[in-house]
């Protein structure tokens, strides 16, 4: 996983279409004027946040990030959009910019699947703060976009949350199309089952094949530079989302037969229990950190049948309850 965010000159493009230009948004950040000068601009979790931050500063527009993460021109779209919007349905495009995501910076995109809706989470891997609003509209208003490009209607969400407090609710109304709930435990966009599961008219088999492998091979190249027991802690990171996966589910993931994953594994001498407590051991430090979910919602997220499986876990590992130590660091910090 890399641990620097590449920001895209087209939402450079965008904030001067915007009336913004980088140079003083950059200038406002506390950011070296230097990296619009750069091939590739690459920028830390904390220089990322303070861009988006400098962004709604100097723009003094409420609606800023809803305006960079709405993009009409196709031609604009990145290889992940692209490769997004060639597949069959609205559920697989989602996997797939969850899949590819991890090709490009510290974020994990989490699918929450329930009984008749499919929850979209954002997840800075690397942050230390909380993440700006402008930051999440824009990721909101892009996975919107590609929903929209690739249905071919203007397809609403069925709800969206911001931990945030209350404001501009007729503007997020009016954009999303749907309720808006602020306070919330975390920042989510929701879809229809029926929504994820419609195709799309962008499905394009051909051009997939021609996108796809490209990605596959980066990703491939990316994850040998790491041992398995790193690669696939890392997969059960992004598959523990209220879901239990086993084995079988993080071999297919990357690539393996369960025996040849068993086997690797047993050659760096860690076990697949091993890593499931390392995973729900580090994701739980972080959703303490960085989220205000219950802590029944935490065990949710973790896999965990119950939250007294959860608290029994947690004081093995830290010695304290989940409550307690989000206390203790939160006074820290």
């Amino acid at each position: 996983m890399p641990n620097r965010f590449r920001i895209s000159s087209t939402v450079l493009r965008k904030l001067e279409e915007l009336n913004v230009p980088p140079r003083s948004l950059l200038a406002h950040a506390r950011l070296p004027a230097s990296l619009l000068q750069q091939a590739k601009v690459q920028v830390t979790t904390e220089e990322m946040f303070a861009f988006y931050r400098a962004a709604s500063e100097v723009s003094g527009d409420p609606g800023i990030g809803l305006k960079i993460g709405t993009e009409e021109r196709a031609e604009r779209y990145d290889p992940i959009a692209i490769a997004a919007l060639c597949t069959r349905s609205l559920r697989d495009a989602l996997q797939r910019m969850a899949r590819y995501k991890q090709l490009t910076c510290p974020e994990k995109i989490e699918l929450i699947e329930k009984t008749d809706e499919c929850a979209v989470r954002f997840d800075w891997l690397l942050a230390q703060e909380q993440e700006p609003a402008a930051l999440i509209d824009t990721c909101f208003a892009w996975i919107l976009s590609i929903a929209r490009r690739g249905t071919g209607a203007p397809l609403r969400a069925k709800r969206v949350e911001f931990r945030r407090p209350p404001e501009h609710r007729e503007m997020y109304e009016t954009y999303f199309r749907c309720q808006v709930k602020f306070r919330a435990p975390q920042n989510l966009i929701v879809f229809r089952k029926q929504d994820v599961d419609a195709p799309l008219l962008t499905h394009n088999a051909e051009l997939l094949a021609l996108v796809a492998p490209q990605l596959e091979a980066e990703l491939s190249e990316q994850l040998a530079e790491r041992s398995i027991s790193e690669q696939a802690k890392g997969v059960l990171k992004r598959l523990l989302a209220g879901q239990r996966p086993g084995l079988q589910h993080v071999a297919a993931e990357l690539r393996l037969s369960t025996r040849t994953l068993q086997r690797r594994l047993t050659e760096e001498g860690v076990n697949f229990q091993q890593l499931m407590k390392e995973a729900r051991h580090e994701l739980a430090r972080h959703y303490l950190l960085h989220s205000s979910l219950e802590l029944n919602e935490t065990a949710y997220l973790l896999g965990y049948e119950d939250a007294n499986s959860f608290f029994r876990a947690f004081h093995s590992w830290e010695g304290t309850s989940p409550g307690e130590w989000r206390s203790s660091r939160l006074a820290a910090a």
